[in-house]
């Protein structure tokens, strides 16, 4: 009889107990993990999709409209899909402007418990404690410790800047601008410092504060828009940038607006985009595989649900929306389930229907659109409380945790079967020595 390793002997024949149980489990182990990776990127692919439905709902209009201005340097205009097509004149008269003072506080300014600079900007104001901003140590209030005062102080979020200028014999003046523009933004200041009241009353304006006004046709004549802000939205669906104001006289500015089908081929590229690239997705986790081309199958080439989720959406797209629908966008399904945009069919359709395009994505008479149908469908799965996916994922927690068990006992028994088969070679090893050692004894004396 050779030698041999009883711990290397007990341990191949643990293995062998437990190998059946433990090739199952690792089958087991490895498919729920497939489904959970698969989980996760099928969420993503639908977040994806809800992200490109809510960007092109979020737009209001999926039919584009652009704006133009006659000259340059004035403004800037944008439109959105409510804007009505046309051309408008526009005179800009004044640009919305924020308002700045400057005044030159004493120098070494002396200040007392309870005296404090009072800054009121519109309807807004706070309250400086002067004796509080003396913090540098040096006897007497500077301009610099004023404006770190304003600035930092807790109710100003914004509402006025102070900053110092000092000019070259080293006097410094103290600059305030309101943060917001328009005639309601005007910066009041009061103080109960005598001497800090003196030069507050003196502060010069350095600009004033004011609205922006334009003229819906010609200066003086036609109608008057006014406005605290230089982003002008007091055209309906247009909003104007305004840069600086024309002279009295001169020759008012053309607004045209007009159908942008560039803009709006991209807005239903985006949705066409989003779809594929989820359509894709499912396709990828529901491949029934072919051994013959060497194709695995998906994660979810058998599960029903998935599947089901992927006929929804078809059939979805291919229903009437606003009593239109998706061929007549010139959006056409391939063999696969793909879409196409034909925009130069699109184009004729905005010719003759230019409500279309939206009655079908946005809705109509208080009809939801297809990007409402879409994203509350896909809220069912991604709803992160009752959600279908959240579901899933939680049953296969469950699965992935009782893996974990089972693979605990398999431990557990691989263990008690390694100490149960250590003993026993252990013994056969000892009756191997001690049967060799009687041979060899035999042997000895018969040789003598």
């Amino acid at each position: 009889m050779t030698d041999f390793n009883p711990a290397q002997m007990a341990s191949q024949m643990a293995t062998y107990y437990v190998q059946g149980a433990k090739a199952q489990l690792e089958t087991q182990s490895k498919q729920s993990k497939g489904r959970s990776d698969a989980l996760n990127s099928l969420q993503k692919s639908l977040q994806d999709f809800r992200t490109a439905l809510g960007t092109l709902s979020s737009k209001k209009n999926v039919m584009a409209m652009a704006a133009t201005l006659s000259q340059d340097g004035l403004a800037t205009a944008s439109a959105s899909g409510k804007a009505q097509p046309g051309r408008y004149s526009l005179f800009v008269e004044k640009v919305a402007t924020a308002h700045q003072i400057s005044f030159v506080p004493p120098d070494s300014l002396a200040v007392a418990t309870g005296e404090s600079l009072m800054v009121a900007v519109g309807s807004s104001s706070f309250s400086v404690s002067l004796k509080e901003a003396d913090t540098d140590g040096v006897v007497g209030l500077s301009a610099a410790e004023i404006a770190r005062a304003v600035n930092q102080h807790k109710d100003n979020a914004g509402k006025v800047s102070a900053m110092v200028a000092t000019d070259n014999a080293g006097k410094s003046t103290l600059v305030l601008s309101a943060g917001q523009t328009g005639a309601a933004n005007t910066i009041t200041l009061t103080t109960g410092n005598a001497a800090l009241d003196a030069a507050v009353k003196a502060a010069a304006p350095l600009t004033a504060a004011q609205d922006a006004v334009v003229w819906m046709g010609a200066e003086g004549s036609g109608v008057k828009l006014t406005q605290a802000s230089n982003t002008f939205t007091g055209i309906d669906g247009i909003t104007l940038n305004l840069a600086r104001a024309q002279k009295s006289g001169d020759v008012p500015l053309v607004l045209n607006v007009a159908r942008s089908d560039t803009d709006t081929a991209a807005n239903v590229q985006g949705f066409v985009d989003g779809y594929n690239a989820l359509l894709k997705n499912i396709n990828s986790l529901t491949v029934a595989g072919s051994a013959e081309k060497g194709q695995s199958a998906g994660a979810f080439a058998s599960d029903s649900s998935v599947r089901a989720l992927r006929e929804r959406l078809n059939t979805m797209i291919r229903q009437d929306f606003g009593g239109v629908k998706l061929a007549e966008l010139g959006i056409n399904a391939t063999r696969d389930g793909s879409l196409t945009l034909d925009k130069t069919k699109l184009g004729k359709l905005l010719d003759s229907k230019p409500a279309a395009l939206d009655s079908f994505f946005i809705g109509a008479s208080g009809s939801e659109g297809l990007l409402k149908a879409a994203s509350n469908y896909a809220d069912q799965w991604l709803n992160s409380g009752k959600g279908i996916l959240s579901q899933r994922k939680a049953s296969e927690q469950r699965i992935s945790l009782d893996i974990g068990k089972r693979q605990e006992r398999i431990d557990k028994d691989y263990d008690q079967a390694y100490q149960r088969y250590l003993s026993q070679y252990s013994q056969l090893q000892q009756l191997q020595t001690q049967m060799a050692k009687t041979m060899e004894m035999l042997n000895s004396n018969l040789g003598a």
